[in-house]
């Protein structure tokens, strides 16, 4: 489940940003749980966030509403470049 679900999120993230190719989706999986690591280029941060936010929590609840489907626990996490907005 958790690689098609990393799958799944890279695919989406790429269609948003202008640096795709930047995307990167690392997967930590536990016997109950999965985290998703998004890493992107810095200039796609904001797309990625969107407007209050709204990009990044439409993405966490499409990566919890596909653990529920299995059963597990799912979560998605925004790894911040170095360089990035400091006044966030």
């Amino acid at each position: 489940m958790a690689s098609e679900l990393r799958d799944f999120v890279e695919r989406l993230v790429k269609a948003l940003v202008d640096i795709p190719e930047e995307v990167r989706i690392t997967e930590i999986s536990g016997s109950t749980a999965v985290l998703l690591e998004m890493h992107v280029a810095a200039s796609d941060v904001g797309k990625v966030v969107g407007k209050h936010g709204r990009n990044l929590q439409a993405l966490r609840t499409l990566v919890e509403a596909c653990g529920a489907k299995e059963g597990r626990k799912a979560f998605l996490e925004l790894i911040e470049p170095h360089g990035g907005n400091p006044n966030r």
